[in-house]
């Protein structure tokens, strides 16, 4: 049997943001917007909170932006051999930010109908690493952004295991991808699982090289050439502060 499908790169960043664009104001360009905010609200939201916004203020801000991005087709102009599509973003969101200077309309434009459905919960487990760092919006929106990108990674693996009968597996292994106290981790795991710590550790490194795959790729998603993906990945793990 071979390899799953692995459907979290069926398209790529910037095919997302075409296809927003060439279809913007209709069920096409509101569908490839919507993934596009299912996909990276967690640094906007982040940015927002550093703002001084609250909850409701943050989610508020956030859905504003992206309705705005799709009513005004901002996204035309967007040109994927011009750079990142994180640092557009971030732009993006600064501009937002600095036309509103308050809290968003609690209604979200195109008739308080949102784009995405955002949780709140999670927009926070987002923000609070970059409030206990200290960070600013920027910043926070680039440490929100890498550890979105990073739970998306974690996310399509989990799936892909779980397809493969192996989820069990993967739940005991995972603290491992974070580093720290491994070869205890690993002893415990073989005894927990009635096999070898051998065999353990080759499917700890087959999990992180997979891994690291899955992350390579979805930054190479969001970059328009791929000389920068290094440069971009670089960026994300510092942000990230792994």
């Amino acid at each position: 049997m071979g390899e799953p499908r692995d459907p979290g790169f069926r398209t790529t960043r910037w095919s997302l943001v075409r296809a927003a664009a060439g279809a913007a104001g209709d069920d096409r360009g509101r569908a490839a917007l919507a993934e596009l905010c299912e996909l990276y609200w967690p640094p906007v939201y982040a940015y927002a909170r550093r703002r001084g916004l609250d909850p409701d203020g943050a989610a508020d801000l956030t859905q504003s932006l992206f309705a705005r991005i799709l009513e005004k087709g901002q996204l035309a102009g967007v040109d994927a051999g011009r750079g990142r599509f994180r640092a557009w973003l971030r732009s993006a969101v600064e501009h937002q930010w600095a036309n509103e200077r308050a809290r968003a309309a609690a209604l979200v434009r195109g008739g308080g109908r949102p784009l995405v459905s955002l949780d709140r919960d999670a927009g926070e487990r987002f923000a609070a690493p970059c409030a206990a760092a200290g960070d600013d919006p920027a910043r926070a929106f680039d440490r929100a952004w890498a550890h979105a990108l990073l739970a998306q990674a974690l996310e399509e693996l989990r799936a892909e295991y779980a397809a493969r009968g192996r989820a069990e597996l993967f739940e005991a292994l995972r603290p491992t991808l974070g580093g720290g106290g491994e070869a205890r981790a690993l002893a415990a795991v073989a005894a927990d699982l009635g096999t070898t710590e051998g065999a353990v550790k080759v499917a700890a490194h087959r999990l992180r090289r997979a891994y690291r795959e899955r992350v390579r790729r979805a930054v190479a998603g969001t970059v328009a050439d791929a000389g920068d993906v290094e440069d971009e990945l670089a960026d994300l793990f510092r942000a990230a502060g792994t």
